[in-house]
């Protein structure tokens, strides 16, 4: 009953939440806007206010894309963490974020003249590379699925891949621009990309939800879901699907941003229970709230100047991590 309670206030307040940090965001920065500037950019813009200018074509796209990042990262770490019964599994530590670095890398160097589209499609599919090499490479050793185990091996496989990329980028001499778009495109975020990737994006959010009372079934474990009659591979496949979607686009839009999808689903399953069916939208919301308050801190930290984003997850997410491996250790079945 209490776990029902926690979510009906979380599905309720974290609107208001997310709203009131996307305001914030939009009206602070290196230069403080007001209010009702910001709302005359909004319902009378013009295009000769540097104002209205900065916060239509920067400002607002910037606070919507923290906040559905958020809400697609935290969602996705929600659905690996269930599928997998890891409780270290996230997009950031499972090679997901590194694979779709190092194919967007490759795309940069040697077809630059990709669309936002392409770039997208490609961006997934590394997604998909990097959790396969994962997975595959934690399949070959014994206990190598457990999480502490999979979690160094994506730390070793992520690190792989995110060096290559660097080396390949630092070859063809385009370092800088590779460094520039996954740890500040935030910043800097493509309104025609937001716009294409805000589709794809919702449609792997619904994804996710409506696997997550398979998810659900799934979390008790292989044996039992089996017995349940469930088609495990399938949900596997289709699990994997929606996490691809929501990661590889996430990266393709923003770059490069770790630990929302470790911290929030806990935060999430902390407050609501076990139900998967739950927890995901409340990730969502929550992952929302999260990002886009952490985008609004990182431009105070050292104030005028902006800090990577990543950095204030970071800043978060890697005492959290070390807090699970200490209380958690290897139980496979710690969740």
């Amino acid at each position: 009953m209490r776990n029902n309670r926690n979510a009906v206030i979380i599905l309720i307040l974290s609107p208001f939440f997310i709203l009131m940090s996307m305001i914030a965001s939009i009206m602070y920065g290196a230069k403080t806007i007001d209010f009702q500037t910001a709302w005359q950019a909004i319902v009378h813009y013009d295009f000769g206010n540097v104002d209205h200018v900065i916060i239509a074509t920067g400002r607002i796209p910037r606070a919507i894309a923290a906040a559905v990042v958020g809400a697609s990262l935290a969602a996705a770490g929600a659905i690996m963490q269930g599928v997998t019964r890891n409780y270290l599994a996230s997009p950031s530590i499972m090679g997901v974020n590194d694979g779709s670095v190092f194919m967007i890398t490759l795309a940069i160097v040697f077809m630059p003249h990709l669309t936002n589209s392409e770039l997208i499609i490609l961006s997934m599919i590394g997604s998909a590379f990097g959790a396969g090499l994962v997975y595959g490479f934690g399949s070959l050793f014994k206990d190598g699925l457990s999480p502490v185990r999979l979690a160094i091996i994506g730390t070793v496989i992520g690190t792989f891949l995110s060096s290559t990329a660097t080396a390949v980028a630092m070859y063809f001499q385009v370092s800088q621009n590779i460094t520039a778009w996954y740890s500040t495109k935030i910043q800097t975020v493509d309104p025609p990309m937001l716009y294409l990737s805000l589709p794809i994006l919702g449609g792997g959010l619904l994804l996710a939800i409506a696997v997550s009372k398979a998810v659900t079934i799934a979390s008790l474990g292989e044996e039992t879901a089996i017995g349940l009659g469930q088609k495990t591979k399938w949900i596997k496949v289709i699990s994997m699907l929606s996490v691809v979607c929501l990661t590889g686009v996430s990266v393709a839009l923003v770059g490069k941003i770790g630990f929302v999808g470790l911290v929030v689903p806990h935060i999430s399953r902390f407050l609501t229970g076990s139900d998967y069916r739950v927890i995901v939208p409340c990730a969502a919301f929550l992952g929302a709230a999260f990002l886009t308050l952490c985008d609004c801190l990182s431009r105070m930290v050292n104030f005028p100047f902006e800090t990577p984003v990543g950095v204030v997850t970071s800043l978060i997410g890697v005492p959290f991590f070390l807090y699970l491996i200490r209380t958690k250790g290897g139980n496979r079945n710690a969740l």
